[in-house]
């Protein structure tokens, strides 16, 4: 392992320098090449950005709906590299940027479900990054602080230590959607001063804070996570808002397969949907602009991610929370310097390798506590490829308590029937779900329970428990499935 992990070091130190250092003036390469140079490639930018609750198949570059508007997405994608078969590990927000943040699982982070405040021992993204010479700086949606608005506390302004090592700028709200509304509302800066918006849709407010960051001068490389809120609903409203006049441009547009069949809220919130992914596709062109005009672009990662999906209450009674692809499968597209490939990865990577990859890209060493694996060798070949597990562990909170292994080919899903949400695992679990990917990749037919499924279902209950052993979590007991769901 050891050996693994020093080989995926070695490949990004010559891959991304090599990158770097082609953008190199001329003039500058060549007095590094006569010696006059101590001077060594200088650390790439990095801005994450997130957009919650965003379905992967919404991204035009992806090929399955033709009614989204994604142009700007889409020329990440065509220019950089498009890992098209991403999961999240937990399909609900708070657990799931625990994960991208720790390279660890939710039931590792402290935040197993939404309320509950990150664990401040573990080494984050962020605070690694600043061991390497970054900033770290946010705008937009936190999640990570203790309490929730649910509970009556944990909305807004969140403490220096809850900040998961975001110390430089801050210009967030712990749950920005219960501090906000799409046409106005407050968000904290580091000293927990407010600033706020009125008449300017959310999507832009946080842009334009992300410009203005931009155009400042840096003097050390960055770290900038910019974390939108939209596309998912607003939470006092029960349904996402687009921007004025948005909605109507969608109303007869794409109802994707896996929707269709269903009962659920699409029939009412699809042509929003389509408008807040409208409103982030433009946000993310405008900050592409700003790097382009600042010469900041050449020696800057971006990746566009999303921390879930969205099935529309089509699977159970809110908007994710399964183990279907609507909830679990996002976008993952990075481009800039190492990731100009013009490629799609089709290996199965989860959130939790994010973190580990961007900190190789950094040039960083990964912690030894980290669980995910950086997906910089995916880049090397089809020869590196055939090493990668395909395996992915998703975690289930609040809609139920379930466990789920997801591969390439199959979803085969666990669940305590118990009801009991209230616990972080359980030591019991039945067959609930269990779908073929290659022959059904909208879900449609559950073969929990058949007969002639049950050789692949014994070897999938094998490797799940060897996952969740690997999470840390005992090895439980998994029963039988003795009815077709």
């Amino acid at each position: 392992m050891a050996n693994h992990a020093e080989d995926r070091r070695n490949f990004l130190k010559s891959s991304v320098a090599a990158a770097i250092a082609a953008t190199v003036p001329s003039s500058a390469a060549s007095a590094q090449q006569q010696g006059a140079g101590k001077a060594s490639a200088k650390k790439p930018n990095i801005v994450l950005y997130l957009s919650d609750q965003f379905r992967w198949d919404f991204v035009g570059a992806n090929g399955l709906n033709g009614s989204t508007h994604t142009p700007n997405i889409d020329a990440l994608a065509a220019r950089g590299t498009n890992f098209v078969q991403t999961v999240t590990n937990q399909p609900v927000c708070a657990p799931a940027r625990s994960v991208l943040f720790t390279s660890r699982y939710a039931t590792e982070t402290g935040v197993w479900r939404n309320g509950l405040g990150l664990d401040q021992t573990l080494p984050t993204l962020a605070s690694e990054l600043r061991k390497v010479g970054y900033s770290a700086n946010l705008i937009g949606k936190w999640h990570l602080a203790p309490g929730s608005p649910q509970q009556g506390g944990g909305r807004g302004a969140v403490k220096a230590e809850h900040r998961g090592g975001f110390l430089d700028l801050w210009e967030g709200s712990n749950a920005i959607e219960g501090t906000s509304h799409p046409y106005e509302g407050t968000i904290w800066d580091r000293d927990n001063n407010p600033i706020t918006y009125k008449d300017e849709y959310r999507v832009d407010f946080l842009t334009d804070r992300a410009e203005r960051f931009l155009r400042q001068k840096q003097d050390k490389p960055f770290f900038l996570f910019i974390s939108q809120l939209e596309p998912h609903q607003q939470n006092d409203m029960g349904q996402p808002i687009a921007p004025k006049g948005a909605a109507a441009r969608f109303i007869n547009s794409t109802v994707p397969e896996d929707l269709r069949v269903h009962p659920g809220t699409w029939q009412a919130q699809l042509p929003d949907y389509y408008g807040c992914i409208e409103a982030i596709d433009a946000s993310v062109g405008r900050i592409r602009r700003v790097l382009e005009e600042e010469q900041l672009a050449e020696n800057t990662i971006f990746v566009f991610i999303s921390d879930h999906g969205c099935h529309f209450m089509t699977r159970n009674q809110e908007y994710k929370r399964s183990t279907h692809n609507s909830s679990i499968r996002i976008p993952f597209i990075i481009d800039g310097p190492g990731f100009h490939r013009a490629q799609q990865i089709s290996e199965l990577v989860g959130l939790i390798d994010v973190a580990p990859t961007l900190l190789e890209t950094a040039g960083a060493s990964v912690p030894n506590t980290w669980k995910g694996r950086s997906v910089l060798p995916l880049l090397d070949g089809p020869e590196a490829r055939q090493h990668w597990p395909n395996q992915q562990l998703i975690q289930i909170s609040e809609s139920l308590t379930g466990r789920a292994i997801r591969t390439k080919d199959w979803t085969y899903c666990v669940a305590d029937l118990s009801g009991d949400t209230k616990q972080t695992s359980s030591t019991a679990y039945h067959e609930y779900q269990f779908y073929d990917q290659r022959a059904d990749p909208h879900e449609l037919v559950n073969l929990a329970g058949r007969k002639e499924y049950r050789a692949k279902a014994d070897e999938l209950r094998g490797q799940l428990k060897k996952l969740l052993v690997a999470a840390g979590e005992v090895e439980p007991e998994i029963i039988d499935a003795k009815l077709y769901p």
